[in-house]
């Protein structure tokens, strides 16, 4: 996979300053590492490869938080096209660590706000992060919460953690970004289960509105068809099998369908084990 990645022309990070699509349109894919290689040869005549220090694959780390009754989570799987999420997003090789609120509104364009953590360590996370007025580590988020959050800052705890590795390719156009996610991990902070999907790759292509795009039809001829795959919500559902969540149930079939003989629901539901206290 490396000596592949080499072959593409690089693009730096100051060159996508000019592509930050804070307001965009996205369309999720889910494939396996089985396909990536093939995806990868045939996208090089269309797209460089974003470089950072000589490295063409970056690490990423996420923290996720939401309200003692999972407001955000329960938002998203019932369906809600109007919804938020909340996070701590940090690019491990250049130890930058933003908050970051995402919106998703009816029309689905993803809106994105987010402001810089310089004292947020993703190699030593704190065990707990409170946004009220008496932590005097994040006190001073408050008022961008207020902002751009639908929620009370003072409700919020950390839930899931995440880690993966991104591929990002830009269109010679610079119109159009595809991030590749491979080697995905999650963390339940309040079970402490933990599970690795080593053989799933989430694409995403991210625009500015529906403009062309080489990589949707490269996609098509692989056969590889849209299918969304919140990090959140899934990493929630397969650490926490107690919760409910019918009406992703169809897509945790197709994602278990893409890698015949991986279960992503640990447990039958005669197993279930006893609910995870959330509101403690």
């Amino acid at each position: 996979m490396q000596d592949l990645l080499k072959t593409y022309a690089p693009i730096a990070l100051e060159d996508m300053k000019s592509l930050r699509l804070m307001n965009r349109m996205d369309t999720k894919f889910v494939t396996t590492r089985g396909k990536l290689f093939r995806l990868l040869e045939l996208a090089r005549p269309y797209y460089s490869i974003q470089q950072v220090d000589g490295k063409r694959v970056a690490s990423y780390y996420t923290l996720y938080f939401d309200t003692p009754e999972l407001s955000m989570f329960r938002c998203h799987v019932s369906g809600r096209a109007n919804r938020q999420k909340l996070r701590i997003r940090s690019y491990m090789d250049n130890h930058l660590s933003y908050l970051e609120v995402k919106t998703k509104d009816n029309h689905g364009r993803t809106c994105k706000q987010r402001t810089e953590m310089p004292d947020f360590d993703a190699t030593r996370p704190l065990p707990t992060i409170c946004f009220t007025e008496d932590d005097e580590t994040c006190k001073a988020y408050v008022p961008f919460l207020r902002s751009y959050l639908r929620y009370d800052p003072q409700t919020l705890h950390q839930l899931i953690e995440n880690q993966f590795d991104r591929i990002t390719l830009v269109n010679h156009a610079r119109t159009e970004r595809v991030t590749i996610d491979t080697h995905l991990c999650f963390h339940h902070l309040l079970n402490d289960h933990r599970r690795q999907l080593d053989d799933y790759v989430i694409i995403e292509i991210k625009r500015d509105g529906l403009l062309p795009s080489s990589m949707t039809e490269l996609l098509r001829q692989l056969r590889i068809k849209p299918l969304g795959f919140s990090k959140y919500c899934i990493g929630l559902i397969i650490t926490d099998p107690s919760l409910r969540y019918n009406l992703f149930k169809p897509r945790i079939h197709q994602l278990e369908r893409l890698c015949p003989g991986t279960r992503l629901i640990p447990f039958p539901h005669s197993m279930t084990p006893k609910p995870t206290d959330y509101t403690s």
